[in-house]
């Protein structure tokens, strides 16, 4: 599915793909996001869906860099985790966006 960018969204860094068996240790669940976590991966801080996670291991690799995205820009939806999308950019960049700043209208 391709989606309409309707707010600019700046993201917050780069990340490295962190692979399926990482220790991950989990904190204070987020108040805007449910279901989304605090986290520290590999000593990174950072942000994860809960159903990423088991028992304190990455349950697949995890990338948690958002996409830096435009108003009007065109993505396509890859995944679904509750209120955010993994989505690539006609360039072929990869990253999370959240769907608030989307519009389902291309």
């Amino acid at each position: 599915m391709k989606v309409k960018i309707m707010k600019n969204h700046p993201g917050e860094g780069q990340f490295p793909t962190f692979s399926q068996g990482a220790n991950v240790k989990m904190g204070e669940g987020c108040t805007h996001f449910l279901n989304w976590y605090a986290c520290e991966i590999e000593g990174y801080p950072t942000y994860i869906p809960d159903v990423f996670v088991v028992d304190g291991k990455l349950m697949r690799d995890y990338n948690p860099t958002e996409l830096i995205c435009e108003v009007g820009e065109i993505v396509e939806i890859k995944e679904v985790f509750y209120a955010w999308f993994i989505a690539i950019k006609a360039d072929g960049t990869i990253g999370w966006i959240p769907a608030e700043v989307c519009s389902c209208e291309v």
